[in-house]
Formats: C-alpha cells, sequence, structure tokens
C-alpha cells in the first residue's frame, strides 16, 4: 500500500547516510552496485530540507540526475546555483563541490559515480552554517 510519502517517489529511500559526510538526514539506495568493470556505481540520494553533503570530490567525477524536490549545488569558489527536477549537473573530476536540499524543500537526485583505483569520493570539511546560509 502506497502512503503519502511514497506515492510519487520512483525508488525507497534505502538506507541514511553517515553524519561524517552529510550534514542534515539523507538516505542512499544503492541501485547498481560497482559494476563488473569496477567503473561506476548507481544510487538514488534523498536529501531532507536543509540537508548537504561536505565539500568533496571526485577522482573520475559524476553526474547528477535532479528527479525530485528543489536544492543547491556548489563548486568552490563560485556561486552556488539552484537545481530541480529534470536538471542534470555534470561535474568534472577532482572539482571541490558540495550539494543538497534548500532549508525548506527536500532534494532527490540519482548520482552516477566513476571509480577509480582512488575509489569514487574524497570527503572534505563540512559546508558550514555560515556558507550554507550564504546561498539562500
Amino acid at each position: 500500500m502506497e502512503t503519502k510519502e511514497t506515492e510519487n517517489t520512483i525508488f525507497v529511500k534505502g538506507e541514511k547516510t553517515s553524519p561524517d559526510y552529510f550534514t542534515g538526514t539523507s538516505w542512499l539506495k544503492v541501485l547498481v552496485p560497482q559494476d563488473e568493470t569496477g567503473n561506476y556505481t548507481i544510487g538514488n540520494v534523498v536529501f531532507e530540507p536543509g540537508c548537504r553533503t561536505n565539500w568533496h570530490t571526485h577522482p573520475a567525477g559524476q553526474i547528477l540526475l535532479v528527479t525530485d524536490g528543489k536544492g543547491y549545488y556548489q563548486e568552490k569558489d563560485k556561486p552556488a546555483r539552484i537545481i530541480t527536477k529534470g536538471d542534470v549537473v555534470v561535474i568534472p573530476s577532482n572539482l571541490v563541490h558540495w550539494h543538497g536540499a534548500t532549508k525548506d524543500t527536500g532534494l532527490t537526485h540519482i548520482a552516477i559515480t566513476n571509480i577509480t583505483k582512488n575509489g569514487p569520493v574524497t570527503w572534505l570539511a563540512p559546508v558550514t552554517d555560515e556558507e550554507y546560509r550564504s546561498v539562500q
């Protein structure tokens, strides 16, 4: 039976993400585990309002496909931009960035993450409350 929370979702929420890498509450559902070539993984990430990733990089880049909600994507030393349902964000290799929901709206995206011998992601410092407030 569908509930109000699940009637418009494509995928289930999955498992809560680590508070070591996210501020706020989010969930990750791995849709495609690391493939047999070891080159990528695909996951659905659901952010509650106000949730965001830490600053981070991907050694071989990442693609975000926004499927619901409203959020922000920001590259280091550049202004944040609003991302909404239907947006595609192509993140180059080793680019310092963060992404997450607005303070009032959740955000859901599919993350297609390339993998190298150094792994899929390098986590950096949290996005401070001051940095987050400055993009609103």
